[in-house]
């Protein structure tokens, strides 16, 4: 390969814009360009003025928001002192990655390529805008913008003379090779690498803190739906500390069942231990890998066996194939053609790549161990909310967990990965421990002792609140509203004697809405409206902010027309001056959200 001349940087919550970057490097090789793929916040970013060639991927979040590794980034490239030649010598392209069910639509992309522009870089092509509400996914508009950005950069860069371009059924070489040990080393032992109790340095994705679970208990009644756990851990000498609204991070890990499925299938031995070589110079071994490793530890806690897969996917396990009708089938999933087929068999019913592999036996036996790490992603850290104040609770975190499962036209329920495998640890039959570490959250509570706070926690969104509401009480502050949502009083009614007796002391004003409980289904949103005259007294007489945080299907948008009418009815403003009071609001930090899918 040439040297790099290519960058990609990518900032991906759910792992999508980095598939997509993996994408673009696997298509930059195949044209014989050099190419590097980086996460945003891994990038020295004052580097940017010395790159020629840069392919931004970036997708939004929530409420308009870029991803968690990106937001360094962020903060630097809207600095108001960098000067409007910065990136004077850059071509540049942005593919976004958005939703258009969402108001802000691709609002990071869009932004960045404004940004680019007034700093002096080139853009090659306008902003691709991939929407996963098309019916066949961000690839319907991502696959032509491609194929119009390899025509502007081979424009640019032709690759050198007498070098063809290596076809798509010719898999590239695999990252890294695995080095198997014959007997087991004499010394070092096998595990993650984690921060040790009493270390000064906060742990981290790179070195999480192995916390002891102390209790795992569930909170919603025996005949209730859905299965959420009250979950505790000793945080006792990690240096980990928290102020309410930040989340924990988990790192979860396969079941014992579906590791020894995956060997099975495979023909892997899970107790071989394997060292990891990188082919190329400037690519690193995973840093969650001990080395040596076992194919047990490597299945077990990296490889996301129980995930979804991508179209990227098929399109290796069709290079490796060399059974010809599966090969013919995983050519198929893999073309522009075949992604309806592919939503249907794949999508749709959230089959994992673990099934996969099981309908494509021939395939699966015959994947040479070098190409695992290409072929399956990394097992992501799940974010919750912590849902405890240190101040009430030293020494000790506390989350909310509802567990995933739910049903498609599979035999077997479909289960979340990080939910079910914590259910599943019981530390009353013996010591548990689970790799977490902390970083702040979007919500931020004000330090003034008087100013009053509304929150908005329907289900478990009530998490982050809990621990607001312990930190704010023990430091005296008592303007405390708490609307909560659940279905039945006595089955989803988390915490309930705890606000109780909050209540009792006047340190909490609880306005509950139980929405199964009458013939109506009754919202937060309604009793909200029930509740106008306050609302609008505490926010426009005494300055309270206001907080929701909770499921992002139509809840968010419900609870916005709610304080629109208030405003119009409390406050006497037309439609278009409680739109501006609104957005006053949510531009000056008093109307925050927090919202997952």
């Amino acid at each position: 390969m040439p040297s790099p001349q290519l960058l990609v940087l990518f900032g991906s919550q759910t792992g999508t814009a980095q598939d997509v970057s993996e994408r673009l490097g696997r298509e930059a090789r195949r044209r014989r360009l050099g190419c590097r793929v980086q996460a945003l916040d891994s990038y020295p970013v004052v580097n940017l003025i010395n790159e020629p060639l840069v392919i931004f991927v970036c997708a939004t979040t929530g409420q308009g928001d870029p991803p968690d590794n990106m937001k360094n980034f962020w903060r630097f490239i809207f600095r108001k002192n960098l000067p409007s030649t910065a990136l004077c010598q850059m071509d540049f392209a942005i593919l976004g990655l958005g939703d258009s069910s969402y108001a802000k639509f691709n609002f990071v992309a869009k932004k960045l390529h404004r940004r680019l522009l007034q700093l002096g870089g080139s853009a090659l092509l306008p902003v691709c805008l991939g929407d996963d509400q098309h019916e066949l996914g961000p690839d319907a508009a991502v696959d032509p913008w491609l194929r119009d950005l390899w025509d502007r950069v081979l424009g640019l860069y032709p690759p050198p003379p007498g070098l063809t371009e290596i076809p798509p059924g010719v898999p590239l070489p695999s990252k890294f090779t695995l080095l198997f040990l014959q007997e087991a080393p004499s010394t070092g032992s096998e595990g993650q690498r984690v921060a040790h109790p009493g270390s000064q340095e906060p742990p981290s994705e790179s070195k999480p803190f192995l916390a002891p679970m102390i209790s795992n208990q569930r909170v919603t009644g025996p005949s209730h739906f859905q299965d959420v756990r009250l979950i505790e851990f000793d945080i006792s000498g990690s240096s980990i500390s928290f102020a309410a609204g930040d989340v924990v991070l988990i790192q979860p890990s396969n079941s014992a069942a579906h590791v020894q499925q995956f060997c099975q299938v495979l023909g892997l031995d899970p107790d071989q231990l394997f060292t990891l070589q990188p082919r190329e110079p400037d690519v690193s071994s995973p840093t969650r890998l001990p080395q040596p490793c076992s194919m047990r530890h490597l299945v077990s806690h990296y490889l996301d066996i129980a995930s979804v897969p991508r179209r990227s996917f098929f399109e290796l396990l069709a290079c490796l194939s060399l059974h010809e009708l599966e090969r013919e089938k995983l050519l198929e999933f893999s073309s522009a053609q075949g992604q309806e087929e592919l939503f249907e068999y794949c999508n749709r019913p959230h089959r994992t790549i673990l099934e996969v592999l099981c309908d494509f036996p021939h395939t699966a036996a015959a994947i040479p161990p070098d190409y695992l790490l290409d072929l399956i992603p990394a097992i992501r850290p799940r974010a919750f909310s912590i849902a405890s104040s240190l101040l009430t609770h030293p020494s000790r975190l506390q989350i909310l967990v509802a567990v995933v499962q739910f049903q498609t036209r599979l035999k077997e329920p479909r289960r979340g990965l990080c939910s079910s495998w914590l259910a599943s640890l019981d530390p009353g039959q013996g010591p548990v421990r689970v790799p977490l570490w902390v970083r702040p959250g979007s919500l931020a509570f004000p330090e003034t002792p008087d100013t009053p706070v509304i929150m908005v926690g329907p289900g478990t969104g009530v998490a982050p609140f809990r621990a607001a509401i312990q930190e704010r009480v023990a430091q005296g502050q008592t303007g405390n509203f708490l609307f909560f949502g659940c279905r039945w009083r006595d089955q989803d009614f988390y915490w309930e004697a705890e606000w109780q007796e909050l209540e009792k002391r006047d340190c909490l004003t609880l306005v509950p809405a139980f929405s199964r409980e009458q013939e109506q289904k009754v919202y937060v949103q309604h009793r909200l409206r029930e509740l106008g005259s306050l609302v609008w007294e505490l926010l426009d007489r005494q300055g309270a902010y206001f907080y929701l945080a909770g499921n992002a299907k139509s809840m968010p948008a419900d609870v916005s027309e709610a304080l629109m009418s208030i405003f119009q009815e409390e406050g006497g403003l037309c439609s278009p001056d409680a739109a501006a009071y609104l957005a006053r609001l949510q531009r000056t930090r008093r109307f925050q959200t927090e919202t997952w899918a």
